[in-house]
């Protein structure tokens, strides 16, 4: 599972990488960042689109993290659905439509998640939290999906700033929303030493997915969505095995605190 992420890096920088253009929605470089991103937030997302004229774009939007699906009745339905489960993307309705051709990929410095003691205890304030990340100031791209919604009159207080467009002759706003995939955690028994901490982390794995695949997964194909999400899953325990994990402050429980502090190793804090 993913509910809380890092990401640190400007919209100029992430849109190098794969050489994709800046949605004017997240104003250039300026959009700050967030050391400690939660649902509903307002989060870049890497995606294609066609144009009037047939000209493929690659673009970075910005979204509210939890999908909003086209036919919803209110803009809280996306405040639970912030990840999807792999194994039933293709089939549940909340999903289903977005996979086929509204694929995107969403940019993370790693991901919050927290350790439940091992004698059993419950209640948050007894679980530690961890950040997990990439290596040397790597990028996670997260396998994800994407949704317009037509906001209806009187809604639009629900979103956040960026998360909207404006229709034809500014008649309707439109909000766009992502989720992000998980596959089933790795065994906490397994052989690789980092996959078996993340195993033993949580029963979920928010999606990773390897530069090459990137591309292939956000194209506007419909016809290999079911092979993409087999790919997709397949390469998610070799990306995760790179990552590497440390104990953090348990102020990360908290959406309001921000910083860089949030994912310095526990030891070092001070």
């Amino acid at each position: 599972m993913c509910g809380r992420y890092v990401i640190a890096k400007t919209p100029g920088q992430l849109a190098l990488e794969f050489d994709a253009e800046v949605d004017e929605t997240l104003d250039g470089d300026d959009l700050r960042a967030n050391w400690n991103t939660a649902p509903t937030q307002t989060v870049p997302i890497l995606l294609e689109r066609l144009d009037d004229q047939g000209t493929l774009h690659r673009e970075l939007h910005a979204a509210r993290w939890g999908l909003v699906p086209s036919w919803a009745k209110d803009i809280t339905v996306g405040s639970k659905m912030f990840n999807a489960r792999s194994e039933t993307v293709l089939e549940k309705p909340s999903f289903r439509s977005a996979i086929k051709s509204r694929r995107c990929a969403i940019p993370a410095d790693g991901y919050y998640e927290w350790l439940a003691p091992a004698d059993g205890s419950k209640g948050k304030g007894k679980k530690q939290p961890y950040f997990v990340h990439p290596p040397e100031g790597r990028m996670i791209w997260f396998a994800g999906i994407y949704e317009w919604w037509k906001v209806p009159e009187g809604q639009l207080e629900g979103a956040r700033e960026g998360q909207t467009r404006s229709g034809k002759e500014g008649e309707s706003q439109w909000l766009l929303s992502c989720s992000i995939l998980t596959c089933e955690a790795p065994d906490a028994d397994s052989g690789n030493e980092h996959l078996a901490a993340l195993g033993n982390l949580h029963n979920r794995l928010p999606m990773g997915m390897t530069s090459d695949l990137v591309p292939e997964w956000i194209s506007l194909d419909k016809d290999r969505t079911r092979d993409l999400v087999a790919r997709a899953i397949s390469k998610a325990y070799d990306v995760a095995a790179q990552w590497r994990m440390h104990p953090v402050t348990k102020d990360v429980g908290s959406v309001a605190v921000q910083g860089p502090h949030l994912v310095e190793p526990l030891n070092t804090l001070l």
